[in-house]
């Protein structure tokens, strides 16, 4: 009874950032997408981190010495990441008719990510509360609001980058763009961690007006196009 608790909570802490920003970005879509596609791409983005964390172990592994390397490290996992995620999203619908207009490629971009960032929230929130405590909920619940404001949203942001170069026919400017954002927020985070998480914040805020920027853009180019 004690171990089905703790999994319920463990899998309602992972999936909650991701289902509220998910409900957040699909209102962004004036002509909503298919809910199987969506549940399609969500889990294709969920599956893609696998493959993802083996590629990442193996890069960490090849490189000999991370104290000397650090940039080129986290900037080849962040790089990973944006392509595993971005390939999620396009082997899945690049072939589907609902995929027609321009602001999909962000919307189903957007998706795939929050799926591979639930996986992530789920491996952190399973090593958070191994046992079901006060204090491993309340560390879970801190832990939790830093993966909605952070990571997660970092990983959204991230892949709308590239679901908006996509959307414009430039993929490996996109996965440049979206490689770039992910590694300066991580450097942000390592670098200022110990004294405050207010810049990385702000960089996600930069981000995210970007975002919308883009979306209008996106938005503009489909009426324009009617």
């Amino acid at each position: 009874m004690v171990a089905a608790l703790n999994l319920a909570v463990i899998l309602a802490l992972a999936f909650l950032p991701s289902i509220v920003w998910l409900i957040f970005f699909l209102k962004e879509d004036r002509h909503p997408e298919p809910k199987k596609l969506i549940f399609l791409v969500f889990c294709a983005g969920a599956l893609a981190s696998v493959p993802a964390i083996v590629f990442q172990f193996g890069f960490q592994r090849f490189v000999s010495n991370p104290l000397h390397l650090f940039i080129v490290t986290i900037l080849g996992l962040a790089l990973i990441e944006e392509i595993f995620k971005f390939s999620a999203a396009y082997f899945s619908v690049r072939k589907e008719p609902a995929f027609n207009e321009p602001v999909d490629a962000m919307i189903y971009s957007i998706v795939a990510a929050l799926g591979f960032a639930t996986i992530e929230n789920l491996f952190i929130m399973g090593d958070k509360m191994q046992y079901l405590t006060v204090n491993s909920l309340i560390v879970s619940v801190s832990t939790l609001g830093f993966r909605f404001v952070g990571a997660t949203l970092l990983h959204t942001l991230a892949s709308a980058f590239a679901g908006y170069y996509w959307a414009r026919r430039k993929i490996f400017l996109g996965l440049a763009a979206a490689t770039l954002s992910h590694f300066i927020f991580n450097y942000l985070v390592y670098r200022f961690e110990s004294v405050s998480l207010l810049y990385p914040s702000i960089f996600l805020v930069f981000l995210a007006i970007f975002i919308f920027n883009d979306f209008s853009k996106l938005d503009r180019q489909q009426n324009s196009s009617d």
